[in-house]
């Protein structure tokens, strides 16, 4: 996303909020489908917790979910006034309802998918609805909400509001990062990446491909697959848990290896052990990480010949590694030789280039060779400017890794608007709470109480005088 693009989360989400009880304080005695937005589970719990208790008592709030099997929103609703008296008398109240979250939109083998059939019921429900002098707010994720104003376009005309509420914890993936599987998912257009897919629509996948052939290659591509996804989702900060998301990242990957070495997928499976020791190297489990670099080093050396880009990466993971374990020696050969095949094959500005001068200058770095460590830092920097968006996260290493190097310098203002340039990139694009952007606020903190005399000692000088 473009810096220009940025929105403060906490407003949008306290203006969003405002809006809708202010909608549902104004539909009283009248049908009002108001639409509300929202891709983390627990934050749309809290907001419809908060407007009940806000609504109470002078407004009812009754809650329902879909009907998993019969997704009709009118035959829901149905159902809940007729065993409510209250309701049928016309008092004031407010309807939530949840649970379209929950419908697939894979086909899974059937003749149509889950949100189909919401969908189908959707589109035909307006006219039904006129018998509920109520507000209904109905609520949906990002992805839903862009299949409502697509396939039900008479239900999307009478809506009276559509409330987002921005989040960076995402229920959903693009198919556009599913390369190795599109052609498996039965969408209707297999070539729009923007299209979001639910993450328990690929779960249910995978469950349906071990039921029917527990053996089926196409089961190792879609752990290698899920393994990514969540990868990918940890370190954005799109999880809905950072730790728990990993966690799933490193058991599709455990299973990704386990079939590929029995259907001997070798090409399959170095990238499937070089992602999994990966994940292991940022949990610290050095001793489970470093056979799965070597295999996936020994397995593309063999497979794609001594100068490849992939074997550039497996050189620079284990000399990572490493260099994590305090191992400089067996560490500085192999960045030597990743930066040296890099600049052969792919040229001297290339950000992959610009990543082993990173690491070679982190290792000099951490053995205090800072004059060594400096000018490769800089490069690295100089050469991801002109190379990258300005936003990119491979410029925040480049800015964090030099700050990093005059911090234990002391040379605390040269270090703090490098520091304070990675925060505010880190703050949009991974948001103010992941563990990444924490750490380098608490960097830029350090610094800056560096560059402002302290307090007490300003006082004691200005006794002493």
């Amino acid at each position: 996303m473009a810096q220009d693009d940025w929105v403060d989360p906490e407003l949008q989400n306290a203006t969003a909020y405002d809006n809708l009880r202010v909608a549902i304080e104004a539909s009283q005695g009248a049908l009002s489908l108001l639409l509300a937005v929202c891709d983390d589970e627990r934050l749309r719990n809290e907001i419809i917790a908060r407007y009940q208790a806000d609504l109470a008592p002078d407004i009812r709030c009754y809650q329902t979910t879909l009907i998993r099997g019969e997704p009709s929103l009118r035959k829901t609703i149905a159902q809940l006034v007729e065993a409510n008296e209250y309701l049928q008398q016309g008092g004031q109240a407010v309807i939530t309802v949840t649970g379209t979250e929950q419908l697939y939109f894979l086909k899974l083998g059937e003749a149509r998918s889950e949100q189909e059939i919401f969908l189908g019921y959707l589109q035909w429900t307006r006219e039904a609805l006129r018998d509920f002098h109520f507000p209904i707010v109905l609520w949906m994720t990002y992805q839903t909400l862009t299949l409502v104003s697509q396939k039900s376009p008479d239900f999307w005309s009478w809506r009276k509001g559509v409330f987002r509420f921005a989040v960076r914890k995402k229920a959903s993936v693009p198919v556009g990062e599913l390369d190795a599987i599109r052609s498996t998912l039965e969408l209707e257009r297999p070539d729009h990446d923007d299209t979001l897919l639910p993450l328990e629509d690929l779960k249910a996948l995978i469950d349906r491909t071990e039921q029917q052939n527990p053996q089926d290659p196409l089961l190792a591509t879609l752990y290698n697959q899920m393994g990514r996804v969540y990868g990918w989702r940890a370190e954005r900060g799109d999880a809905q848990d950072y730790a728990i998301e990993q966690a799933q990242a490193i058991a599709y990957f455990e299973k990704a290896v386990a079939l590929q070495t029995e259907l001997e997928q070798e090409s399959e499976l170095a990238n499937s052990v070089d992602w999994l020791a990966g994940l292991y190297d940022n949990q610290g489990r050095y001793e489970a990480a470093e056979p799965l670099y070597v295999q996936a080093l020994a397995l593309r050396k063999r497979l794609l010949g001594e100068e490849h880009p992939d074997v550039a990466t497996s050189l620079n993971n284990l000399a990572g590694l490493y260099d994590n374990q305090g191992r400089y020696e067996a560490a500085e050969p192999l960045y030597v030789q990743a930066l040296a095949l890099n600049k052969r094959l792919l040229g001297e500005e290339h950000p992959d280039v610009a990543t082993s001068l990173n690491n070679l200058a982190v290792l000099y770095k951490n053995q205090g060779r800072y004059e060594a460590a400096e000018p490769l830092y800089l490069e690295a920097l100089a050469i991801d400017r002109r190379m990258l968006p300005a936003d990119h996260p491979d410029l925040v290493i480049d800015l964090v890794n030099l700050a990093n190097l005059y911090r234990v310098q002391k040379r605390w203002a040269e270090a703090e608007p490098l520091y304070s340039e990675a925060l505010q990139i880190r703050k949009k694009r991974l948001g103010a709470d992941h563990p990444k952007t924490i750490r380098v606020r608490d960097n830029l903190r350090k610094v800056r109480s560096h560059l402002q005399p302290n307090f007490l000692q300003r006082l004691l000088k200005r006794f002493t005088r």
